[in-house]
C-alpha cells in the first residue's frame, strides 16, 4: 500500500516538475515564431499638388507646301523625311517658259528705253525751238506729252519684267522653314497649280507646344498668380513611357475663361534637341501648385484598401500591429502624401497588408523610407523631376 502511494507522488511531482518547464519554454517559443516584419517611421515634407492633364503636341510652325506658279515638276530634290534648313531647294519647275518671258520684256525694254531717248532728244529741242518761236506752244506739248508717254511705257515694261523675274524665280521651290519635311504628294513629270497643289508638308521641330484646359476652380485655387512671363515649370510624359522625362515651362496663358466649358486655355513649350518630339503626339502634362504644405509621406505599397477605405496598419504597444484609416493625397514616384490618419513620429508596416494583418504581434525590422530620387517640391534641383511620379 505504502509502494503504492509513494509510486503515486512520485508521479504527481513530475507532471508538475513537467508543467512548469512547458511554462517556461511557451513564451520564448512564441517569440521565435513572431513574423519578421519591415518598419519605418513616417516623413514629414513640404510638398506640393500636382495636376495632369492630356494633350497633344503641336509643331509651332506648319506649312503646306504649294507652288506659286504653275508649270510641269522637273525635279525633287530632297530626300523625304529628312530634316531642311530655311531656303534649302525642294522642288524644281521646268522654268523655259518663264525664262522666255523673261528675255521677251528685256526686248521689249531695250526698245521702250530707244524710244524713250529720243522722246528726250525731240522735247529738249522743242524747247530750244520755242524760245526762238520756230515751233508753236501745242507741238512742244505734243512732244513733251510723247515723252511722259514713252517713260510710262519703260516703268511698266520694268514691273512686267519684274514679275516675271520673279515667276521665273519661283520655279525654284524652296523650303520656307527650318524643320522636317514629309513625304511628296506630287512626284516629278505631273503639271502642277499655283496656289492649289499641296506638294508636302513641313513642321519646325526645334520646339513643341502643348495646349491644355485648366479648369477656372483649380487655376483660382492653385495657379492665378502665374503669369507667361514665370515660365511656370511643367513635366511631359509621351504615351507608352514611365516617366515624366521632358521638361518644359508655360509660355502662352489665354487672356478669357472658356464660358462653355468653365476652363483656361494654357500653352506649354518644350525644346526639342534630340527629335524625339513628334506633331500630334499624345501625352500627358504635370504641374505643381504653388502652394507648399507639410505632409506625411510614406510607401504607396504600406497603404492598403478595405472596401472603400484606405489604411495602414502602424505598430502600438507591444509591436502589435494596429488599423488606420488614412486619407491619401498626391503620389510622388514609389510614395504616396496621406492627408489624415498618421502624423510624425508614427512607424508603419512598409510593405503593407500583404502577410500580416490588424492584432498581430511581430518581430520588427527598422528600415528607412528612401525619398532621395523624388521631387516634393519644386525647388528641388530641377533634375529630379524626371523621377518617376
Amino acid at each position: 500500500m505504502k509502494k503504492h502511494l509513494i509510486a503515486a507522488a512520485l508521479a504527481g511531482a513530475l507532471l508538475t516538475l513537467a508543467g512548469c518547464a512547458d511554462e517556461s519554454t511557451a513564451p520564448s517559443t512564441q517569440a521565435q515564431h513572431l513574423q519578421p516584419i519591415d518598419v519605418a517611421a513616417v516623413l514629414v515634407k513640404p510638398v506640393q499638388s500636382w495636376h495632369t492633364y492630356t494633350t497633344r503636341l503641336e509643331s509651332p510652325q506648319e506649312v503646306a507646301l504649294m507652288p506659286r506658279v504653275s508649270g510641269v515638276i522637273e525635279r525633287i530634290a530632297f530626300n523625304e523625311g529628312d530634316n531642311v534648313k530655311k531656303g534649302d531647294l525642294l522642288f524644281k519647275l521646268d522654268d523655259r517658259p518663264f525664262a522666255a518671258v523673261v528675255a521677251s520684256l528685256d526686248a521689249q525694254i531695250n526698245s521702250a528705253q530707244a524710244a524713250l531717248e529720243q522722246a528726250k532728244s525731240e522735247a529738249k529741242r522743242a524747247v530750244r525751238l520755242t524760245q526762238r518761236k520756230a515751233i508753236s506752244t501745242e507741238q512742244a506739248e505734243s512732244r513733251t506729252s510723247v515723252l511722259r508717254q514713252r517713260e510710262a511705257q519703260l516703268a511698266a515694261l520694268q514691273a512686267q519684267l519684274t514679275a516675271a523675274e520673279l515667276d521665273l524665280e519661283f520655279t525654284s521651290i524652296v523650303s520656307p522653314i527650318d524643320g522636317v519635311i514629309s513625304r511628296a504628294n506630287i512626284t516629278k513629270g505631273n503639271n502642277i497649280i499655283a496656289g492649289q497643289s499641296v506638294l508636302t508638308s513641313i513642321v519646325s521641330n526645334e520646339q513643341m507646344y502643348a495646349y491644355f484646359d485648366i479648369d477656372e476652380r483649380t487655376w483660382n485655387s492653385a495657379f492665378s498668380n502665374v503669369t507667361a512671363a514665370s515660365r511656370q515649370p511643367v513635366v511631359m510624359q509621351k504615351v507608352g513611357q514611365n516617366d515624366f522625362a521632358y521638361k518644359g515651362h508655360i509660355n502662352f496663358i489665354d487672356n478669357q475663361i472658356n464660358a462653355s466649358t468653365g476652363t483656361l486655355r494654357v500653352r506649354a513649350v518644350f525644346d526639342e534637341d534630340n527629335n524625339q518630339l513628334r506633331s500630334g503626339s499624345f501625352a500627358r502634362i504635370k504641374l505643381a501648385a504653388n502652394s507648399i504644405s507639410e505632409q506625411v509621406i510614406v510607401p504607396d505599397r504600406a497603404i492598403g484598401t478595405d472596401l472603400k477605405n484606405r489604411f495602414v496598419l502602424t505598430v502600438g504597444e507591444n509591436n502589435v500591429l494596429e488599423y488606420k484609416l488614412v486619407t491619401v493625397g498626391e503620389r510622388y514616384g514609389s510614395l504616396r502624401a496621406v492627408t489624415s490618419g498618421l502624423s510624425q513620429g508614427d512607424v508603419i508596416a512598409v510593405n503593407g497588408p500583404a502577410r500580416v494583418g490588424p492584432g498581430m504581434p511581430i518581430k520588427p525590422n527598422t528600415v528607412t523610407i528612401d525619398s532621395s530620387d523624388v521631387a516634393f517640391t519644386l525647388s528641388n534641383d530641377e533634375s529630379r523631376l524626371v523621377a518617376k511620379q
